[in-house]
């Protein structure tokens, strides 16, 4: 029931403002590594809320006219990533009503693991549904809320989901921002100057979009937190107490851009951490150490820094195609490979090589690398994965595939070794991965490296799902 809900996004959210749809499409540029299958941005001038929304990517979307269209010094965006079979403009965010509560607007990065739920219940009381994703269940809970005020109705509305969301949402003359109380997956508060020493203000995914911007990041909204900012200057407010905090950890292994700060904690010096920690728990006898580019540079000059083998970037990749990662189709991402990546022969010919990668997923694409290296004369090849092995799906707002796909859930180091053809195989441990990213107290989300859930209804559903096998 979840895969078709799973969505990882970037949102921005920009108030006070003149120009406020300009700075939300740059912070979607910064955000595009996030999701490149749809964008969308939603603005009001304080009397009406104008929404567009395409399929495809961020900068041929937004044109100067299409911005111009989008007045008004407040605004939302989102760029959308989602599994196959919900690439349809109806899944489009942000998603724009008008209801008993006002115009209003919301865009969410994450997964609601409930939305099947309270979908149901709420067709059952008449709700009419356009889209296929769980963003829209939150519009319906807050229109059917007894709440008279907006602040009323989003709190009453978060307080019934469960799972993973940062959400930005816009009214005619305020935005609410809400992560939810495990705090899974981020979202920044910044600060910006604006003519006439006014401040305005900024959220984003990530802090890279901030420097596009021209924003200061402050902080991050808090789990359970709901922040509003409207004509009375800016209220925080806890909605929900907060629970066991869960930040997703891939953030820091490979989703979040290295430039960012992900959860307080910059991710470049996370990933070389990795790097230096793989050195000493996976050594190799070798000439060199070659990322798999881009998300394993940081880690493989980590790695190259601990052992002291000379880091050569000896696969150049081609910018210009997405990242096979969050591609939908496995069509795409077979041939994306050869699109992707091109070796530099000189560089590997007759030299045994530790190739730096993320993560291993099903395997298929690291196998093509290997091959790739290794028909371009590289002696040996051991291969490096910044992170444990990654065994269970992720229902929180990252698209991995199911249990039976993951290579690592069905096979043991030395069979995913031979079937990917490396000569060895290394993975980072789980207290590794820890120390990388300064979890002492315990504050991330492992469960696709253990499969063990942060909340309730998840566990639950996996249980079934393994008893029904």
């Amino acid at each position: 029931m979840f895969d078709k809900f799973h969505d990882e996004c970037g949102v921005v959210a920009v108030y006070g403002h003149p120009e406020a749809s300009k700075l939300a499409y740059l912070g979607l540029y910064a955000l595009q590594h996030r999701g490149q299958e749809s964008a969308g941005i939603c603005a009001s001038d304080g009397n009406q809320v104008f929404t567009h929304k395409s399929m495809g990517h961020v900068a041929d979307i937004f044109t100067s006219a299409v911005l111009r269209e989008l007045p008004g010094s407040l605004a939302i965006g989102h760029t959308r990533y989602s599994t196959a079979g919900d690439t349809v403009l109806l899944n489009a965010q942000p998603f724009s009503v008008a209801c008993n509560k006002g115009k209003i607007a919301i865009a969410h990065n994450g997964n609601i693991t409930n939305a099947a739920e309270l979908r149901a219940d709420l067709e059952r009381r008449g709700a009419i549904f356009q889209a296929s994703s769980d963003t829209e269940v939150v519009l319906h809970l807050m229109a059917h809320s007894s709440e008279r005020t907006l602040a009323g109705a989003l709190r009453d509305a978060l307080l019934q989901l469960e799972g993973a969301f940062s959400l930005v949402f816009l009214a005619e003359d305020r935005i609410i921002v809400a992560r939810d109380p495990h705090g899974f997956r981020p979202l920044a508060v910044g600060e910006m100057e604006v003519s006439g020493g006014r401040k305005g203000y900024a959220f984003a995914s990530e802090t890279c979009a901030f420097d596009l911007l021209g924003a200061v990041y402050l902080h991050d909204v808090e789990p359970g937190e709901m922040i509003i900012v409207g004509p009375e200057g800016m209220t925080r407010e806890r909605y929900a107490p907060e629970r066991n905090r869960a930040h997703c950890v891939f953030e820091h292994v490979y989703f979040a851009r290295p430039d960012s700060i992900v959860f307080g904690r910059a991710v470049e010096e996370s990933r070389e951490n990795l790097g230096r920690l793989l050195a000493r728990e996976c050594p190799a006898d070798a000439d060199l150490v070659v990322p798999v580019p881009d998300s394993g540079v940081a880690a493989a000059l980590g790695y190259s820094d601990e052992s002291g083998l000379p880091f050569r970037q000896a696969l150049i990749r081609n910018h210009y195609v997405g990242r096979t990662f969050i591609e939908p189709s496995q069509a795409i991402r077979d041939f994306g490979v050869k699109l992707k990546l091109n070796p530099v022969r000189h560089l590997l010919q007759g030299r045994r090589v530790v190739l730096v990668d993320d993560s291993i997923v099903r395997g298929t694409t690291s196998r093509k690398i290997v091959r790739m290296v290794r028909q371009a004369g590289a002696r040996e090849v051991h291969l490096r994965i910044s992170c444990p092995p990654t065994m269970s799906p992720c229902f929180y707002g990252v698209d991995t595939p199911t249990r039976s796909e993951l290579i690592a859930s069905n096979h043991n180091v030395d069979e995913i070794r031979k079937f990917v053809e490396a000569d060895s195989l290394g993975y980072l441990s789980i207290g590794s991965l820890r120390t990388a990213v300064a979890d002492v107290n315990h504050e991330y989300c492992y469960a696709c490296y253990t499969g063990d859930y942060p909340t309730e209804l998840v566990n639950i559903q996996e249980l079934m799902a393994a008893k029904k096998k």
